[in-house]
């Protein structure tokens, strides 16, 4: 099945770039492109991409703003694309506040043409790019300046969670990868898999992404925490 990409940018030979890398791809197909984030929502509405590539910082309408309106589409649209932010810096506070609304991770610009491509599949395939410890410092540096862990029903969530699925939940929130949680957990892969979609399910979660938010403000997981 082939992935649907558009890429939203303010400079135009990013997204040429970006656009030649992925259309190369036989999995992948770019179908839409615009140099703001007024104009990626629009793109994505038109378009129906599976993954949108979005940029930070834009005219018109930032990245942030841009994600939460594609992720919180209005009543009667169907079809929600995977965000994947795009950024020039390794920590950066739009990005967080773009996990929180739904993004399913972030990529910076200059990350190795490889990268990109296992991205946006990664991405398409329901997964949250969380992998690098950049991302898991971004979240602790984040969740640190913070105020103190909301309550607003957190507790009673986590409280519908079992033992085990607080223990992979603690395990995402650190960026450990289903293979990394099955070995330090001694379990099978796929036993990992789907106690991951049972946390997700129970949590009302989109995806690993705001699982790590949540663990962090529900105080499940502090900064520091290994």
């Amino acid at each position: 099945m082939t992935i649907r990409v558009i890429i939203v940018d303010d400079q135009a030979m990013v997204r040429a770039g970006f656009a030649a890398l992925l259309a190369a791809q036989s999995d992948i197909d770019v179908v839409g492109e615009a140099p703001d984030g007024r104009r990626g929502v629009e793109v994505a509405r038109a378009a129906l991409p599976d993954v949108v590539l979005m940029d930070v910082r834009m005219p018109e309408l930032d990245g942030l703003a841009a994600a939460r309106e594609i992720l919180a589409p209005p009543r009667g649209v169907v079809r929600v694309p995977k965000v994947l932010m795009l950024t020039t810096f390794d920590v950066d506070d739009y990005v967080y506040e773009a996990l929180r609304a739904g993004a399913s991770g972030f990529l910076l610009k200059d990350a190795p043409p490889a990268d990109l491509i296992s991205a946006v599949r990664v991405v398409a395939a329901g997964e949250a790019l969380l992998a690098p410890s950049v991302t898991r410092r971004l979240i602790a540096d984040f969740a640190a300046q913070r105020p103190a862990p909301r309550k607003d029903g957190a507790s009673l969530r986590l409280a519908g969670l079992t033992p085990r699925e607080t223990e992979v939940l603690e395990l995402i929130a650190r960026g450990l990868s289903n293979q990394e949680i099955a070995g330090r957990l001694v379990l099978a892969e796929q036993t990992v898999k789907t106690h991951v979609g049972r946390v997700l399910s129970k949590l009302g979660l989109r995806d690993r992404a705001q699982a790590v938010v949540f663990a962090y403000e529900s105080g499940l997981v502090t900064p520091g925490d290994r």
